[in-house]
């Protein structure tokens, strides 16, 4: 029976290592199991995700025929919180327990792009070291980042924003191409992870960066790169 890596795992030499690592969630636990997100009432505590499954999704291969970009999403179905701690993990979780090294690369390692999830009860800004969620706004920011006919009620938005204190020394149109590359390697994960496990999703550059900006409440030296939308497809 041939062996399947995961998505995000790229060096077999690492594999022993990789499955050899404690959990505390059942391998048999399932997507669904564990609750979904956002959560009812969230709270200034940050939010523990579970850790990633051992091993999740579908063949390499097999995500990379069925990527595709969707925009019409199941505005009433959320992710379960097994899934976004998986899709936050391909984006930029910690693979290398010893070194701290991330499932994507950056330039010289600055790790300059942060993940902040837009959700209808807020937004959250994703650390992946303890993996776990801070709540950033108890607003819904989501009507700022595209227009509606651009994508259909999408109910999570991963808004990617670049921090030029990690790209001192830089000219600032470096700072924005640089963080922009690398958003590239988070979004591409993302497409991939999307694909193997059924969900929608698509990568846009087509908001108004002032006002969701300002709504964030962003600093002087952080900018928004990118933004992607990630659902269930709608039926």
């Amino acid at each position: 029976m041939p062996l399947h890596f995961p998505l995000g795992l790229f060096n077999p030499a690492q594999t022993a290592r990789y499955f050899t690592m404690t959990v505390t969630v059942p391998l048999s636990m399932t997507p669904e199991q564990g609750g979904t997100f956002p959560p009812a009432a969230p709270n200034d505590d940050p939010l523990t995700l579970p850790p990633p499954r051992a091993v999740f999704g579908d063949p390499l291969s097999t995500a990379l025929r069925n990527r595709r970009s969707l925009r019409s999403f199941d505005t009433a179905r959320d992710l379960s919180l097994q899934q976004l701690s998986e899709l936050l993990w391909c984006a930029c979780g910690v693979n290398r327990t010893e070194t701290g090294g991330r499932t994507v690369p950056s330039w010289r390692d600055a790790r300059e792009v942060e993940v902040f999830v837009a959700t209808r009860a807020g937004v959250w800004r994703y650390d992946p070291v303890p993996n776990w969620l801070s709540l950033h706004l108890r607003t819904d920011v989501r009507p700022l980042t595209s227009t509606p006919d651009l994508v259909a009620g999408a109910p999570l938005e991963l808004i990617y924003v670049g921090h030029r204190d990690h790209l001192t020394n830089l000219p600032r149109e470096d700072q924005y191409r640089i963080a922009s590359t690398d958003t590239g390697f988070i979004a591409a994960n993302i497409y991939l992870y999307c694909a193997s496990e059924g969900l929608a999703t698509v990568l846009r550059t087509s908001f108004d960066h002032s006002p969701l900006t300002r709504a964030l409440r962003l600093d002087r030296g952080e900018f928004v790169t990118f933004v992607q939308s990630v659902g269930y497809p709608a039926a």
